[in-house]
């Protein structure tokens, strides 16, 4: 998406608003805002300690913000519990791998397909017609992103005996079994080799494009982010840096001086 096209006027689909995050003291987020619009990947980077892990928990609401505001669609997420985020579209992976190491491929990809279903333990015990259609239902879907991400051949297995960027595909297709309409990416590059980056990039922006998702990438690696972001927001210290397109970014005399240092230090 163009900037162009997000200068139309359109409302965000999600809207982050002078959001701060202190703990103990410490503040780690300090008035954080920008939004994002429906079909963009946005990039969101920044060096270690610089607030992108906090933002990216205060949206999946395992946060809670000090101050300001989150609003999806227009409406504030802030008071669902992280259990119900899946409900209003907001689907993620997590910087260390954060599956069910004891249960098969498959069986971690219909955690994620059942999060929008609302069979209770009665009507499963039972096997209600409008059960089975349900569960019909979800094994079609987890075998189609199964398949999509090129992961039938260990559907099978066990998820712990799995190379580590296998499990990182893995957990990207429980995410999407929930159809989100936001998808957060946490540093998804880490532990991959320059070959396995490269695909990843070109998937990230398939599952834009086809799949019709608008995409939020934390992400250390800076080649991966600037080659598919629309748009890229940094931050530092716990607060914005700078925002705009990559190229933008690329020269904020800010941002190279919050990652390279200054000639002064």
């Amino acid at each position: 998406m163009t900037q162009a096209q997000l200068a139309q006027g359109t409302s965000p689909l999600l809207a982050v608003r002078d959001v701060s995050v202190v703990f103990g003291g410490i503040v780690a987020l300090n008035g954080v805002s920008f939004d994002m619009h429906k079909g963009q990947i946005l990039g969101l980077i920044g060096p270690n300690g610089a607030g992108k892990t906090t933002l990216f928990n205060c949206l999946s609401r395992l946060y809670q913000p000090s101050s300001g505001d989150i609003l999806m669609e227009g409406t504030s997420i802030l008071k669902r519990s992280p259990h119900r985020i899946a409900e209003i579209g907001i689907g993620r992976t997590f910087q260390n791998v954060a599956l069910f190491p004891n249960l098969s491929v498959m069986d971690n990809v219909r955690v994620g397909a059942h999060s929008k279903t609302s069979s209770d333990i009665i009507s499963d015990s039972l096997r209600l017609a409008w059960v089975r259609r349900s569960e019909a239902s979800v094994n079609k879907k987890v075998h189609e992103i199964l398949g999509y991400l090129k992961l039938e051949e260990v559907a099978h297995n066990v998820v712990s005996g799995l190379p580590f960027g296998t499990q990182k595909r893995v957990e990207l297709a429980r995410a999407l079994a929930a159809d989100p309409k936001i998808l957060l990416l946490d540093e998804p590059a880490g532990g991959l080799n320059h070959e396995e980056v490269y695909v990843l990039g070109d998937l990230i922006r398939r599952i834009r494009d086809e799949r019709n998702m608008t995409v939020l990438l934390v992400e250390h690696h800076m080649g991966l982010v600037m080659s598919i972001a629309d748009h890229v927001v940094a931050l530092n210290f716990g607060k914005k840096l700078a925002e705009g397109t990559p190229a933008q970014v690329q020269v904020d005399p800010d941002v190279i001086k919050a990652y390279l240092g200054s000639k002064d230090q």
